[in-house]
């Protein structure tokens, strides 16, 4: 017998593994699917072949639980369905409620670009001695970061979670599905200006992501970037911890300086993290700014130098 939960407020479930993609079915009977009906694909139009391939439990909308849905779903046999306003939502409320659950550092990646590789370096920079979770490819949207989140066991002793956003209002839903405790602000640039009606804004919706973080990292030279911090989110975050970086202003947290030859680039910081310097193979400005976001994260979490330049030594470009 099926059970159906109309006007659902919260899901109930023993699925392991959720479900957006119909096509992406690995553990049917232990899965829940969520239908999303967007502006180019509806989810609702998938679930009787995934019914068929032993998916016991949905997520329906609303709007698209219609009288020929709710008669297909009655024919079939032990499923579990929940009608909901929007399956999106839903989605981010079950992955909210699951990362309550830990207690563990989450770092918050976010900005126009390099947050997929900051974060996969951090991975790992960070792998040889703690168990890490992070989000799987960039799965960094408003579907993408609760599905990440979602993997968090109790096995994980860090996080690591990249947050990217398209237009306003977005971050504030994200920002309580990672939660984190550190955050990292990768830059900013051009990149879906069309979006936002100007850079400050965009700068500030970012921003979001970091209003309950112990510790805030950033490269002091995006100047747009620096007052917003230093002046919104401050404000509203009075507790945290600024470390800022910079290859142009010594008064900077962490001064940078770039040494490159043909083969190497020397990195030499000094500032409140110490005098310490760090060879790479890497010499293109993006790699580099990549590289320092990780180096002062690790840096500021305790990690030896010299343990540093053998990690650094290893990474693998993404």
């Amino acid at each position: 017998m099926n059970h159906i939960e109309y006007n659902a407020e919260t899901i109930q479930t023993h699925a392991e593994y959720l479900l957006t993609d119909s096509r992406q079915v690995s553990f049917p009977a232990q899965s829940i699917f969520f239908a999303i009906k967007g502006a180019r694909h509806d989810g609702h139009q998938h679930i009787e072949i995934l019914y068929q391939k032993g998916v016991r439990n949905f997520v329906l909308e609303n709007a698209s639980f219609t009288a020929e849905v709710q008669a297909m779903v009655e024919h079939w046999k032990d499923a579990s369905i929940w009608v909901v306003k929007s399956s999106v939502k839903a989605l981010q409320k079950m992955a909210i409620a699951h990362r309550q659950q830990f207690n563990i550092p989450i770092i918050g990646i976010t900005g126009s670009n390099g947050k997929t590789i900051v974060k996969e370096w951090l991975t790992q920079l960070l792998s040889p001695d703690q168990i890490v979770v992070s989000n799987p490819k960039s799965y960094n949207s408003q579907i993408g970061v609760p599905i990440s989140i979602w993997n968090i066991t109790k096995e994980h002793q860090i996080g690591i979670f990249e947050a990217g956003i398209s237009q306003a209002h977005e971050m504030e839903h994200i920002e309580p599905i990672i939660h984190p405790t550190i955050g990292i602000f990768t830059n900013i640039g051009t990149a879906h200006d069309y979006g936002f009606k100007s850079t400050k804004q965009k700068i500030t919706e970012k921003l979001r992501l970091f209003t309950k973080v112990k510790e805030l990292i950033y490269r002091k030279d995006y100047a747009d970037l620096h007052e917003e911090i230093t002046v919104i989110l401050k404000s509203v975050n009075a507790s945290m911890q600024l470390t800022s970086w910079s290859t142009e202003d010594t008064n900077a947290d962490v001064y940078i300086k770039y040494t490159k030859n043909n083969k190497v680039t020397s990195i030499a910081l000094t500032g409140r993290l110490g005098k310490h310097s760090f060879i790479t193979e890497f010499r293109d400005e993006a790699s580099l700014e990549n590289l320092v976001h990780c180096i002062v994260y690790l840096l500021t979490a305790g990690l030896v130098p010299s343990v540093i330049q053998n990690r650094i030594s290893k990474l693998r470009s993404v």
